[in-house]
Protein backbone atom coordinates (compact mmCIF):
# COMPACT_ATOMS: atom_id res chain seq x y z
CA UNK A 1 0.00 0.00 0.00
CA UNK A 2 3.00 2.15 0.52
CA UNK A 3 3.80 1.88 -2.91
CA UNK A 4 0.36 2.55 -4.18
CA UNK A 5 0.34 5.59 -2.38
CA UNK A 6 3.75 6.66 -3.53
CA UNK A 7 2.62 6.31 -7.07
CA UNK A 8 -0.66 8.56 -6.25
CA UNK A 9 1.18 11.23 -4.93
CA UNK A 10 4.04 10.93 -7.52
CA UNK A 11 1.03 11.19 -10.34
CA UNK A 12 -0.62 14.23 -8.27
CA UNK A 13 2.62 15.89 -8.41
CA UNK A 14 2.77 15.68 -12.10
CA UNK A 15 -0.66 16.83 -13.13
CA UNK A 16 0.00 19.54 -10.07
CA UNK A 17 3.44 20.83 -11.86
CA UNK A 18 2.78 23.48 -14.56
CA UNK A 19 6.26 23.17 -15.71
CA UNK A 20 5.79 19.29 -16.49
CA UNK A 21 2.28 19.59 -18.06
CA UNK A 22 2.01 20.28 -22.05
CA UNK A 23 -1.06 20.69 -24.01
CA UNK A 24 -1.90 17.42 -26.41
CA UNK A 25 -1.30 19.42 -29.32
CA UNK A 26 2.76 20.15 -28.30
CA UNK A 27 2.67 16.12 -27.03
CA UNK A 28 1.54 15.20 -30.56
CA UNK A 29 3.83 17.26 -31.99
CA UNK A 30 7.17 16.16 -29.63
CA UNK A 31 6.10 12.71 -29.79
CA UNK A 32 5.75 12.58 -34.09
CA UNK A 33 9.81 11.79 -34.15
CA UNK A 34 10.42 9.54 -37.37
CA UNK A 35 11.20 6.41 -35.61
CA UNK A 36 7.48 6.66 -33.84
CA UNK A 37 5.71 7.48 -37.03
CA UNK A 38 7.29 4.45 -38.88
CA UNK A 39 6.51 2.46 -36.19
CA UNK A 40 3.33 3.57 -36.03
CA UNK A 41 2.34 3.15 -39.40
CA UNK A 42 3.52 -0.63 -39.41
CA UNK A 43 1.35 -1.16 -36.27
CA UNK A 44 -1.73 0.72 -38.20
CA UNK A 45 -0.82 -1.32 -41.71
CA UNK A 46 -1.06 -4.21 -39.47
CA UNK A 47 -4.71 -3.25 -37.76
CA UNK A 48 -5.79 -2.46 -41.22
CA UNK A 49 -4.63 -5.90 -42.56
CA UNK A 50 -6.96 -7.14 -39.97
CA UNK A 51 -9.84 -5.52 -40.81
CA UNK A 52 -9.67 -6.06 -44.34
CA UNK A 53 -9.41 -9.47 -43.76
CA UNK A 54 -12.70 -9.19 -40.90
CA UNK A 55 -14.26 -7.65 -43.28
CA UNK A 56 -14.08 -8.69 -47.02
CA UNK A 57 -16.58 -11.52 -46.38
CA UNK A 58 -19.80 -10.28 -44.73
CA UNK A 59 -20.71 -7.96 -47.84
CA UNK A 60 -19.80 -10.94 -49.81
CA UNK A 61 -21.24 -13.93 -48.50
CA UNK A 62 -24.19 -14.32 -51.11
CA UNK A 63 -21.84 -14.54 -54.01
CA UNK A 64 -19.12 -16.84 -52.57
CA UNK A 65 -21.89 -18.93 -51.85
CA UNK A 66 -23.67 -18.85 -55.62
CA UNK A 67 -19.99 -19.00 -56.87
CA UNK A 68 -18.55 -22.02 -55.32
CA UNK A 69 -22.08 -23.63 -54.29
CA UNK A 70 -21.27 -23.30 -50.65
CA UNK A 71 -24.30 -24.85 -48.66
CA UNK A 72 -24.44 -22.96 -45.14
CA UNK A 73 -22.27 -25.47 -43.22
CA UNK A 74 -19.36 -24.96 -45.68
CA UNK A 75 -19.66 -21.14 -45.32
CA UNK A 76 -19.83 -21.54 -41.45
CA UNK A 77 -16.69 -23.82 -41.68
CA UNK A 78 -14.85 -20.90 -44.11
CA UNK A 79 -15.76 -18.19 -41.87
CA UNK A 80 -14.75 -20.09 -38.76
CA UNK A 81 -11.60 -21.62 -40.24
CA UNK A 82 -9.91 -17.78 -39.80
CA UNK A 83 -10.46 -18.52 -35.90
CA UNK A 84 -8.59 -21.61 -36.05
CA UNK A 85 -5.72 -19.90 -37.58
CA UNK A 86 -6.39 -17.43 -34.91
CA UNK A 87 -5.77 -20.09 -32.16
CA UNK A 88 -2.94 -21.19 -33.59
CA UNK A 89 -0.80 -17.83 -34.28
CA UNK A 90 -2.51 -17.49 -30.47
CA UNK A 91 -0.54 -20.12 -29.30
CA UNK A 92 2.93 -18.35 -30.86
CA UNK A 93 2.71 -14.82 -30.49
CA UNK A 94 3.73 -15.20 -26.83
CA UNK A 95 6.85 -16.86 -27.33
CA UNK A 96 7.48 -14.61 -30.87
CA UNK A 97 7.22 -11.60 -28.09
CA UNK A 98 9.43 -12.78 -25.27
CA UNK A 99 11.89 -13.87 -27.67
CA UNK A 100 12.47 -11.69 -30.97
CA UNK A 101 10.76 -8.46 -30.05
CA UNK A 102 7.66 -6.91 -30.74
CA UNK A 103 8.57 -6.72 -34.33
CA UNK A 104 -8.79 -26.79 -55.17
CA UNK A 105 -11.37 -23.76 -54.81
CA UNK A 106 -12.72 -24.07 -51.66
CA UNK A 107 -10.19 -25.89 -50.36
CA UNK A 108 -7.60 -22.92 -51.44
CA UNK A 109 -10.53 -20.93 -49.97
CA UNK A 110 -10.17 -22.40 -46.50
CA UNK A 111 -6.16 -23.09 -46.50
CA UNK A 112 -6.41 -18.86 -47.06
CA UNK A 113 -8.48 -17.98 -44.40
CA UNK A 114 -6.43 -20.58 -41.64
CA UNK A 115 -3.35 -18.63 -42.92
CA UNK A 116 -5.03 -14.63 -42.63
CA UNK A 117 -6.12 -16.04 -38.93
CA UNK A 118 -2.49 -17.25 -38.01
CA UNK A 119 -1.11 -13.70 -39.21
CA UNK A 120 -3.90 -12.00 -37.58
CA UNK A 121 -3.75 -13.98 -33.99
CA UNK A 122 -0.12 -12.89 -34.11
CA UNK A 123 -0.49 -9.30 -34.90
CA UNK A 124 -3.46 -8.75 -32.82
CA UNK A 125 -1.65 -8.79 -29.63
CA UNK A 126 1.78 -7.89 -30.77
CA UNK A 127 0.58 -4.21 -32.26
CA UNK A 128 -0.82 -3.02 -28.93
CA UNK A 129 1.96 -3.92 -26.84
CA UNK A 130 4.49 -2.90 -29.25
CA UNK A 131 2.94 0.56 -29.57
CA UNK A 132 1.95 0.74 -26.02
CA UNK A 133 5.50 0.63 -25.37
CA UNK A 134 6.87 2.94 -27.57
CA UNK A 135 4.39 5.62 -26.82
CA UNK A 136 4.29 8.27 -24.27
CA UNK A 137 2.39 7.55 -21.16
CA UNK A 138 0.05 10.23 -21.72
CA UNK A 139 -0.48 9.50 -25.60
CA UNK A 140 -0.04 5.97 -25.08
CA UNK A 141 -4.15 5.38 -24.92
CA UNK A 142 -4.20 7.86 -28.20
CA UNK A 143 -1.88 5.81 -30.01
CA UNK A 144 -3.31 2.64 -29.53
CA UNK A 145 -6.60 3.54 -29.84
CA UNK A 146 -6.04 5.40 -33.49
CA UNK A 147 -3.62 2.34 -34.46
CA UNK A 148 -6.92 -0.17 -33.52
CA UNK A 149 -9.03 2.20 -35.17
CA UNK A 150 -7.64 0.41 -38.64
CA UNK A 151 -9.37 -2.91 -37.91
CA UNK A 152 -12.48 -0.48 -38.32
CA UNK A 153 -11.20 1.20 -41.33
CA UNK A 154 -10.38 -2.23 -42.89
CA UNK A 155 -14.05 -3.48 -41.87
CA UNK A 156 -15.95 -0.55 -42.94
CA UNK A 157 -13.75 0.22 -45.97
CA UNK A 158 -14.61 -3.47 -47.09
CA UNK A 159 -18.17 -3.25 -46.06
CA UNK A 160 -18.79 -0.34 -48.60
CA UNK A 161 -16.27 -1.81 -51.50
CA UNK A 162 -17.79 -5.42 -50.84
CA UNK A 163 -21.30 -3.66 -52.54
CA UNK A 164 -19.41 -2.66 -55.64
CA UNK A 165 -16.74 -5.25 -56.39
CA UNK A 166 -15.90 -8.91 -56.88
CA UNK A 167 -15.67 -10.81 -53.88
CA UNK A 168 -12.34 -12.18 -55.29
CA UNK A 169 -11.13 -8.44 -56.03
CA UNK A 170 -11.77 -7.29 -52.69
CA UNK A 171 -9.76 -10.41 -51.31
CA UNK A 172 -6.63 -9.44 -53.39
CA UNK A 173 -7.22 -5.37 -52.59
CA UNK A 174 -6.83 -7.21 -48.76
CA UNK A 175 -3.61 -8.38 -49.10
CA UNK A 176 -2.16 -4.33 -50.34
CA UNK A 177 -1.61 -3.78 -46.35
CA UNK A 178 0.51 -6.57 -45.81
CA UNK A 179 2.97 -5.63 -48.43
CA UNK A 180 3.51 -2.44 -47.79
CA UNK A 181 4.36 -3.69 -43.72
CA UNK A 182 6.63 -6.16 -44.94
CA UNK A 183 9.86 -3.66 -46.01
CA UNK A 184 9.29 -1.43 -43.01
CA UNK A 185 9.13 -4.17 -40.45
CA UNK A 186 13.60 -4.18 -41.66
CA UNK A 187 13.40 0.02 -40.10
CA UNK A 188 11.25 -0.02 -37.42
CA UNK A 189 13.08 0.37 -33.69
CA UNK A 190 12.96 -2.04 -31.12
CA UNK A 191 10.77 -1.78 -27.53
CA UNK A 192 12.87 -0.26 -24.86
CA UNK A 193 11.37 -2.24 -21.87
CA UNK A 194 12.07 -5.74 -24.30
CA UNK A 195 15.36 -4.47 -24.16
CA UNK A 196 15.58 -4.01 -20.76
CA UNK A 197 13.89 -7.52 -20.37
CA UNK A 198 16.54 -9.06 -22.36
CA UNK A 199 19.88 -7.76 -20.87
CA UNK A 200 20.34 -4.98 -23.43
CA UNK A 201 20.38 -1.65 -20.83
CA UNK A 202 22.88 0.14 -22.89
CA UNK A 203 20.48 0.27 -25.89
CA UNK A 204 17.67 1.58 -23.89
CA UNK A 205 18.41 5.10 -23.68
CA UNK A 206 19.31 5.83 -27.26
CA UNK A 207 16.32 3.98 -28.48
CA UNK A 208 13.88 6.72 -26.67
CA UNK A 209 15.91 9.18 -27.48
CA UNK A 210 15.03 8.45 -31.00
CA UNK A 211 11.51 7.57 -30.30
CA UNK A 212 11.12 11.30 -28.17
CA UNK A 213 13.79 13.44 -30.05
CA UNK A 214 17.31 14.00 -29.36
CA UNK A 215 17.03 16.92 -27.41
CA UNK A 216 14.45 15.52 -25.09
CA UNK A 217 15.49 14.87 -21.81
CA UNK A 218 14.69 10.82 -21.02
CA UNK A 219 17.07 10.14 -17.93
CA UNK A 220 14.36 9.63 -16.26
CA UNK A 221 12.08 7.29 -18.13
CA UNK A 222 15.19 5.28 -19.03
CA UNK A 223 15.72 4.51 -15.27
CA UNK A 224 12.09 4.12 -14.35
CA UNK A 225 11.99 1.11 -16.92
CA UNK A 226 15.07 -0.06 -16.03
CA UNK A 227 14.67 -0.28 -12.73
CA UNK A 228 11.78 -2.00 -12.66
CA UNK A 229 13.01 -4.48 -15.01
CA UNK A 230 15.29 -4.88 -12.36
CA UNK A 231 12.26 -4.75 -9.50
CA UNK A 232 10.37 -7.88 -11.47
CA UNK A 233 13.49 -9.75 -12.06
CA UNK A 234 14.24 -9.94 -8.54
CA UNK A 235 10.96 -11.03 -7.55
CA UNK A 236 10.80 -13.89 -9.54
CA UNK A 237 14.04 -15.73 -8.89
CA UNK A 238 12.63 -18.76 -9.20
CA UNK A 239 11.55 -18.69 -12.86
CA UNK A 240 8.76 -20.98 -13.72
CA UNK A 241 8.88 -20.03 -17.44
CA UNK A 242 5.11 -20.02 -18.87
CA UNK A 243 3.90 -21.11 -15.79
CA UNK A 244 5.00 -17.98 -13.64
CA UNK A 245 1.79 -16.47 -15.31
CA UNK A 246 -0.21 -18.43 -13.05
CA UNK A 247 0.45 -16.85 -9.60
CA UNK A 248 -1.85 -15.07 -7.21
CA UNK A 249 -0.33 -11.99 -7.63
CA UNK A 250 -1.44 -11.95 -11.56
CA UNK A 251 -5.39 -13.64 -10.99
CA UNK A 252 -6.25 -10.11 -11.05
CA UNK A 253 -4.45 -8.95 -13.86
CA UNK A 254 -5.11 -12.01 -15.84
CA UNK A 255 -8.51 -12.25 -15.27
CA UNK A 256 -9.09 -8.71 -16.46
CA UNK A 257 -6.76 -9.26 -19.82
CA UNK A 258 -8.81 -12.46 -20.26
CA UNK A 259 -12.58 -11.49 -19.51
CA UNK A 260 -12.20 -8.33 -21.09
CA UNK A 261 -10.77 -9.77 -24.80
CA UNK A 262 -13.31 -12.35 -24.92
CA UNK A 263 -16.07 -10.37 -24.27
CA UNK A 264 -17.25 -9.15 -27.46
CA UNK A 265 -16.55 -12.65 -29.02
CA UNK A 266 -19.14 -14.39 -26.83
CA UNK A 267 -21.33 -10.95 -27.27
CA UNK A 268 -21.55 -11.69 -30.89
CA UNK A 269 -19.41 -9.74 -32.44
CA UNK A 270 -17.90 -11.67 -35.27
CA UNK A 271 -21.58 -13.15 -35.93
CA UNK A 272 -22.38 -9.58 -36.80
CA UNK A 273 -19.31 -9.36 -38.61
CA UNK A 274 -18.87 -12.15 -40.69
CA UNK A 275 -22.74 -12.44 -41.11
CA UNK A 276 -24.29 -8.64 -41.73
CA UNK A 277 -25.70 -9.96 -45.39
CA UNK A 278 -27.93 -12.60 -42.98
CA UNK A 279 -29.09 -10.41 -40.68
CA UNK A 280 -30.03 -7.96 -42.86
CA UNK A 281 -31.65 -9.72 -45.55
CA UNK A 282 -33.67 -11.84 -42.88
CA UNK A 283 -34.92 -8.56 -41.83
CA UNK A 284 -35.78 -7.59 -44.91
CA UNK A 285 -33.07 -4.71 -44.92
CA UNK A 286 -31.37 -3.64 -48.14
CA UNK A 287 -28.05 -5.09 -47.84
CA UNK A 288 -25.74 -2.30 -50.14
CA UNK A 289 -27.80 0.41 -47.90
CA UNK A 290 -27.14 -1.40 -43.88
CA UNK A 291 -23.71 -1.97 -45.20
CA UNK A 292 -22.54 1.45 -45.97
CA UNK A 293 -24.88 3.17 -43.37
CA UNK A 294 -22.88 0.57 -41.29
CA UNK A 295 -19.27 1.51 -41.89
CA UNK A 296 -19.74 5.02 -41.28
CA UNK A 297 -21.18 4.66 -38.10
CA UNK A 298 -18.48 2.39 -36.85
CA UNK A 299 -15.83 5.01 -38.35
CA UNK A 300 -17.56 7.35 -36.50
CA UNK A 301 -17.34 5.46 -33.46
CA UNK A 302 -13.89 4.67 -33.60
CA UNK A 303 -12.92 8.47 -34.48
CA UNK A 304 -14.35 9.58 -31.40
CA UNK A 305 -13.07 7.06 -29.29
CA UNK A 306 -9.78 7.97 -30.00
CA UNK A 307 -10.46 11.33 -29.36
CA UNK A 308 -11.82 10.32 -25.98
CA UNK A 309 -9.85 8.19 -24.86
CA UNK A 310 -7.14 9.81 -23.05
CA UNK A 311 -9.68 12.26 -21.73
CA UNK A 312 -12.39 10.47 -20.14
CA UNK A 313 -10.11 7.55 -19.89
CA UNK A 314 -10.34 3.57 -20.36
CA UNK A 315 -12.81 2.68 -17.83
CA UNK A 316 -16.05 5.14 -18.62
CA UNK A 317 -15.56 4.50 -22.58
CA UNK A 318 -15.79 0.46 -21.99
CA UNK A 319 -18.93 0.96 -19.85
CA UNK A 320 -20.37 3.27 -22.66
CA UNK A 321 -19.49 0.99 -24.83
CA UNK A 322 -20.53 -1.91 -23.18
CA UNK A 323 -23.99 -0.73 -22.24
CA UNK A 324 -24.45 0.40 -26.10
CA UNK A 325 -23.40 -3.00 -27.55
CA UNK A 326 -25.97 -4.74 -25.00
CA UNK A 327 -28.69 -2.47 -26.25
CA UNK A 328 -27.90 -3.23 -29.99
CA UNK A 329 -28.39 -6.94 -29.33
CA UNK A 330 -31.31 -6.46 -27.52
CA UNK A 331 -32.78 -4.60 -30.54
CA UNK A 332 -31.86 -7.37 -32.88
CA UNK A 333 -33.55 -9.36 -30.57
CA UNK A 334 -36.45 -7.32 -30.70
CA UNK A 335 -36.69 -7.32 -34.84
CA UNK A 336 -36.16 -10.88 -35.15
CA UNK A 337 -39.38 -11.12 -32.67
CA UNK A 338 -41.44 -8.63 -34.46
CA UNK A 339 -40.22 -10.16 -37.62
CA UNK A 340 -41.22 -13.79 -37.04
CA UNK A 341 -44.48 -12.75 -35.15
CA UNK A 342 -45.81 -10.19 -38.51
CA UNK A 343 -45.93 -7.37 -36.33
CA UNK A 344 -44.55 -3.73 -37.40
CA UNK A 345 -43.42 -5.01 -40.53
CA UNK A 346 -43.20 -1.57 -42.04
CA UNK A 347 -40.44 -0.62 -38.56
CA UNK A 348 -39.02 -3.68 -38.18
CA UNK A 349 -36.34 -3.34 -41.26
CA UNK A 350 -35.42 0.03 -39.55
CA UNK A 351 -35.72 -1.05 -36.19
CA UNK A 352 -33.02 -4.00 -37.18
CA UNK A 353 -30.78 -1.09 -39.47
CA UNK A 354 -30.39 0.61 -36.03
CA UNK A 355 -29.81 -2.10 -33.82
CA UNK A 356 -26.73 -3.13 -36.23
CA UNK A 357 -25.30 0.79 -36.73
CA UNK A 358 -25.61 0.58 -32.71
CA UNK A 359 -23.79 -2.65 -32.17
CA UNK A 360 -20.79 -1.57 -34.38
CA UNK A 361 -20.33 2.08 -33.69
CA UNK A 362 -20.58 1.28 -29.72
CA UNK A 363 -18.12 -1.27 -30.54
CA UNK A 364 -15.56 0.94 -32.44
CA UNK A 365 -16.22 3.45 -29.13
CA UNK A 366 -13.94 1.33 -27.00
CA UNK A 367 -14.86 -2.19 -26.99
CA UNK A 368 -12.73 -2.59 -29.96
CA UNK A 369 -9.36 -0.79 -29.03
CA UNK A 370 -9.72 -0.78 -25.07
CA UNK A 371 -9.44 -4.61 -24.56
CA UNK A 372 -6.22 -5.43 -26.26
CA UNK A 373 -5.04 -1.60 -24.62
CA UNK A 374 -5.57 -2.26 -20.71
CA UNK A 375 -3.86 -5.97 -21.54
CA UNK A 376 -0.84 -4.62 -22.66
CA UNK A 377 -0.12 -2.26 -20.15
CA UNK A 378 -0.96 -4.18 -17.04
CA UNK A 379 1.40 -7.39 -17.45
CA UNK A 380 4.68 -6.82 -16.23
CA UNK A 381 7.50 -7.55 -18.68
CA UNK A 382 8.32 -11.22 -17.86
CA UNK A 383 5.05 -12.26 -18.11
CA UNK A 384 3.80 -10.63 -21.35
CA UNK A 385 4.09 -13.34 -23.69
CA UNK A 386 2.59 -15.97 -21.97
CA UNK A 387 -0.14 -13.55 -20.77
CA UNK A 388 -0.91 -12.58 -24.35
CA UNK A 389 -0.98 -16.13 -25.21
CA UNK A 390 -3.50 -17.03 -22.71
CA UNK A 391 -5.52 -13.87 -23.64
CA UNK A 392 -5.13 -14.88 -27.03
CA UNK A 393 -5.91 -17.95 -27.21
CA UNK A 394 -9.27 -17.87 -24.93
CA UNK A 395 -10.68 -15.27 -27.41
CA UNK A 396 -9.59 -17.14 -30.82
CA UNK A 397 -11.52 -19.75 -29.20
CA UNK A 398 -14.50 -18.10 -28.31
CA UNK A 399 -14.26 -16.05 -32.03
CA UNK A 400 -14.61 -20.06 -32.99
CA UNK A 401 -17.66 -20.79 -31.12
CA UNK A 402 -19.49 -18.34 -32.15
CA UNK A 403 -18.49 -17.98 -35.91
CA UNK A 404 -18.89 -21.69 -36.31
CA UNK A 405 -22.47 -21.82 -34.59
CA UNK A 406 -23.81 -18.34 -35.20
CA UNK A 407 -26.16 -19.43 -38.49
CA UNK A 408 -26.86 -22.97 -37.03
CA UNK A 409 -28.25 -20.50 -33.55
CA UNK A 410 -30.07 -18.56 -36.15
CA UNK A 411 -31.98 -21.20 -37.85
CA UNK A 412 -32.27 -23.00 -33.63
CA UNK A 413 -33.95 -18.73 -32.07
CA UNK A 414 -32.82 -15.53 -34.15
CA UNK A 415 -34.28 -14.16 -31.32
CA UNK A 416 -32.54 -16.20 -28.69
CA UNK A 417 -29.16 -16.07 -30.58
CA UNK A 418 -28.95 -11.94 -29.74
CA UNK A 419 -30.81 -12.45 -26.27
CA UNK A 420 -27.89 -14.73 -25.35
CA UNK A 421 -25.37 -12.19 -26.83
CA UNK A 422 -27.17 -8.90 -24.88
CA UNK A 423 -26.71 -11.22 -21.87
CA UNK A 424 -22.86 -11.47 -22.21
CA UNK A 425 -22.80 -8.04 -23.00
CA UNK A 426 -24.62 -6.58 -19.58
CA UNK A 427 -22.66 -9.75 -17.39
CA UNK A 428 -19.47 -7.68 -19.04
CA UNK A 429 -20.97 -4.35 -18.10
CA UNK A 430 -20.86 -5.67 -14.22
CA UNK A 431 -17.68 -7.02 -14.67
CA UNK A 432 -16.18 -3.71 -16.04
CA UNK A 433 -17.85 -1.65 -12.98
CA UNK A 434 -16.78 -3.92 -10.59
CA UNK A 435 -13.17 -4.79 -11.09
CA UNK A 436 -11.35 -3.25 -14.11
CA UNK A 437 -9.37 0.10 -12.74
CA UNK A 438 -8.12 3.12 -14.54
CA UNK A 439 -4.90 3.23 -16.22
CA UNK A 440 -4.83 6.30 -18.21
CA UNK A 441 -2.26 9.19 -17.31
CA UNK A 442 0.18 6.44 -15.59
CA UNK A 443 3.28 4.59 -16.56
CA UNK A 444 3.49 0.97 -17.50
CA UNK A 445 5.39 0.57 -14.59
CA UNK A 446 3.40 2.16 -12.34
CA UNK A 447 0.33 0.05 -13.75
CA UNK A 448 1.89 -3.10 -13.36
CA UNK A 449 3.59 -2.50 -9.69
CA UNK A 450 -0.24 -1.59 -8.23
CA UNK A 451 -1.31 -4.71 -10.13
CA UNK A 452 1.04 -7.27 -8.96
CA UNK A 453 3.72 -5.83 -6.12
CA UNK A 454 2.15 -7.99 -2.66
CA UNK A 455 4.05 -9.31 0.02
CA UNK A 456 5.88 -13.09 -0.06
CA UNK A 457 2.79 -14.77 1.41
CA UNK A 458 0.54 -14.12 -1.25
CA UNK A 459 3.09 -15.22 -3.92
CA UNK A 460 2.13 -18.76 -4.14
CA UNK A 461 1.06 -20.15 -7.48
CA UNK A 462 -3.26 -20.88 -7.34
Amino acid sequence: MAEESLLLSHTEDLSASPNKSSSLVSEISNASTRPFVLAFTVGSCGALSFGCIVGYTAPTQTSIMKDLNLSIADFSFFGSILTVGLIVGALICGKLADLVGRVYDVWLLDLGRLLQGISVGISSYLGPIYISELAPRNLRGAASSLMQLFVGVGISVFYALGTVLAWRNLAILGSIPSLVVLPLLFFVPESPRWLAKVGREKEVEGVLLSLRGAKSDVSDEAAAILEYTKHVEQQDVDSRGFFKLFQRKYALPLTIGVVLISVPQLGGLNGYTFYTDTIFTSTGVSSDVGFILTSIVQMFGGILGVLLIDISGRRSLLLVSQAGMFLGCLATAISFFLQKNNCWEKGTPILALISVMVYFGSYGLGMGPIPWIIASEIYPVDVKGAAGTVCNLTTSISSWLVTYSFNFLLQWSSTGTFMMFATVMGLGFVFTAKLVPETKGKSLEEIQSVFTDSPPEDSTVF
